[in-house]
């Protein structure tokens, strides 16, 4: 996938005030200072595009971006620790959780996982409760640059002989690098693989 456009849209902080549902979306999230901003802004080769911070807890609000007049990428509230009171959190949470539950045009979530940690509870239990939702979703690893491929490929192992403890079939996962590009033609060529589905049900309903 080539990406001829990126631009900001709108937030909100209701679900329901979202774009029109006219296009395919795939929202990307994952605890507090796991590198989204950079990864958005690697992805679409727009620096700047999404507001990076070196404090946890800059993005509050559901974030729409419009790829190629083609797709939305949605930037959403991180998970877990963040500088914000537990009222905002929970605020977070409540908003998440609707905009996941009723987004009629969300055809995956990107789960991002920092790579240099082992399993981490909040990413397993927010994982978990997308399948229980039903909730299609893929683990992107992000910050590979920060240490050798072994020691990425070795926790990314991990991670996948921790889910298999619960999970009968394991989500598709990519490597990425902000810094490198790692793992950008992957995914957009993953996404473009999505919207093609969009577009053919799209086909068979007119």
């Amino acid at each position: 996938m080539i990406i001829r456009d990126a631009r900001f849209l709108t937030s909100n902080s209701r679900a329901d005030l979202c774009p029109e549902p006219t296009m395919p979306e795939y929202a990307f999230i994952g605890r507090s200072n796991v590198g989204k901003s950079s990864l958005i802004n690697m992805l679409t080769g727009r620096n700047g595009l999404a507001k990076t911070s070196a404090s946890p807890g800059k993005t509050q609000l559901i974030n729409h971006f419009v790829i190629n007049d083609e797709w939305f990428l949605v930037d959403l509230p991180g998970y877990g620790y963040a500088k914000v009171s537990k009222t905002s959190r929970a605020e977070w949470a409540r908003m998440i959780n609707f905009y996941l539950r009723n987004r009629a045009n969300l055809m995956c979530v990107c789960v991002l996982i920092d790579s240099r940690h082992p399993p981490q509870a909040a990413d397993l239990e927010f994982m978990e409760k997308l399948g229980e939702e039903g909730i299609p979703f893929v683990m992107i690893f992000t910050k590979t640059d920060k240490q050798s491929t072994a020691q990425t490929k070795a926790l990314v192992t991990s991670y996948l002989q921790k889910m298999s403890e619960i999970w009968d079939e394991l989500p598709r996962y990519f490597q990425t690098s902000a810094e490198t590009g790692l793992g950008r033609d992957e995914v957009l060529d993953f996404i473009a693989e999505v919207n093609q589905q969009w577009d053919a049900n799209a086909a068979a309903q007119e």
